[in-house]
């Protein structure tokens, strides 16, 4: 067990000094869950200012995928920075060029694909719409329920994991009509197969309200995060893919979570073989740099017109060297053993719902894990306050963890992870999930 690694009460003495001082100067809207202040960090151990060692199963929200100080992405950011530290997007730079041949070269498309450089993922939202938009001359998009895909008007309006996102900041972006994710675990259609549902209700939506003609883009997650790491029923992407070429609609993939090796596969949208017109990426590709990706079709990207979008900081040469390395660590590596360890790791939790009726369904693609937890297995009625003291419990013997949707626990540690942090950070889990149930 790990709690030979926890060295002081949590939050300890020099953390609760620096949440102190945080208070007093930091906007207080951050939705933070328990009091780690970070020290340093390898691989997917990291440690706090008191000394306390904890293996991290959040990485920084799917961010740090190489782990915590890959020497090679250190490296790449370093000789980078010893040339120059910007130049802004109105300039060239072989840093970028090369990202984005990288991308061209990677991108799950059949025809060739053009970059753009954002910093982050809602900034990469935001001008896939713009370039849908602009492409198409419509205007209206389907969103699905249960996204998330940033905080920024435009892409606040398909974010809808939580009310509580768009609490407050109405009206967003008009024209954004959501459907159901298809959830067969919390079915909301009659039938087995929810995606044959939601697919029959999005064409019923076009014969009524909607109309089709007037839809820029469908803006889905593969595998959605937020809303509870829900896995589409097979043969949904492919209908969502056959729907959006029967009415000229581009379909955009937010890969900012799920994508660069998370389930697997370079992209999460490759385990069901399905392309997008447009793709967005960030989190994971810089391994902790801030930057993000729009990537589309070269026949989509190549009609946005001279100055119709830009920025600053796009394609800044540290985050792009820190970019290069990533995919060649994800490519070589780290996307195999993001499937392998997945799997090691499913079968371990799918073992440890056998012993525990709260733990509900055990899903995910790789290292995207989610274990929902239920009051009961016949009703499927969430577990809140269980899911929300798991997560702490964790923190206090030694595991970082984050939960998502309403009572799911999220596993998505850094890709390079092996059997003996898995292991470790099981005995943890399962040893907190008994502790909390016992004092319910």
């Amino acid at each position: 067990m790990s709690e030979q690694h926890i060295k002081t009460e949590l939050p300890g003495p020099r953390a609760r000094a620096m949440m102190e001082r945080d208070a007093m100067v930091v906007a207080p809207c951050y939705p933070r869950d328990y009091g780690f202040v970070m020290d340093h960090g390898k691989g997917a151990e990291v440690w706090d200012v008191d000394g306390n060692r904890f293996l991290d199963f959040m990485a920084g929200i799917a961010v740090c995928s190489t782990g915590h100080c890959h020497p090679d992405v250190v490296n790449a950011i370093k000789c980078a920075a010893d040339k120059f530290l910007h130049i802004s997007s109105d300039y060239w730079h072989e840093y970028q060029v090369s990202l984005a041949e990288t991308m061209a070269r990677l991108a799950p498309m059949e025809e060739d694909a053009m970059t753009f450089f954002a910093n982050s993922g809602t900034e990469t939202v935001e001008g896939a719409l713009k370039l849908a938009r602009a492409v198409t001359g419509r205007s209206r998009f389907i969103g699905f329920l249960g996204g998330f895909h940033g905080r920024t008007m435009g892409s606040l309006s398909f974010t809808s994991s939580k009310y509580t996102q768009q609490a407050g900041f109405f009206p967003t972006m008009p024209g954004v009509t959501h459907v159901p994710y298809p959830n067969n675990y919390r079915p909301v259609f009659e039938g087995a197969d929810q995606g044959k549902a939601v697919l029959k209700y999005i064409e019923q939506l076009f014969q009524h309200n909607v109309p089709a003609k007037e839809v820029a883009g469908m803006l889905i997650e593969p595998l959605l995060g937020e809303g509870g790491y829900i896995v589409p029923p097979e043969g949904f992407l492919k209908g969502l893919r056959e729907i959006c070429d029967k009415h000229g609609i581009l379909l955009i993939f937010d890969e900012v979570q799920s994508g660069v090796g998370r389930t697997g596969k370079m992209f999460a949208c490759q385990n069901w073989g399905v392309e997008p017109d447009i793709m967005t990426l960030a989190k994971g590709i810089g391994s902790g740099m801030p930057i993000g990706l729009i990537v589309a079709r070269k026949s989509v990207m190549s009609q946005w017109k001279h100055g119709a979008h830009g920025n600053t900081y796009g394609g800044n040469p540290l985050a792009c060297a820190a970019a290069i390395e990533t995919l060649r660590l994800v490519e070589s590596e780290y996307a195999d053993n993001a499937a392998a360890m997945g799997s090691y790791f499913m079968d371990k939790l799918r073992d440890m719902a056998t012993r525990f009726e709260v733990i509900g369904e055990v899903r995910g693609q790789g290292l995207m894990i989610g274990m929902e937890l239920v009051k009961d297995p016949q009703t499927k009625e969430p577990a809140k306050a269980v899911c929300e003291e798991l997560v702490r419990r964790a923190f206090h013997k030694g595991l970082l963890l984050l939960s998502c949707g309403v009572s799911t626990v999220r596993f998505m540690p850094p890709l390079m992870v092996d059997k003996i942090i898995i292991d470790e950070a099981m005995e943890i889990l399962e040893a907190s999930l008994a502790e909390v149930l016992a004092e319910a």
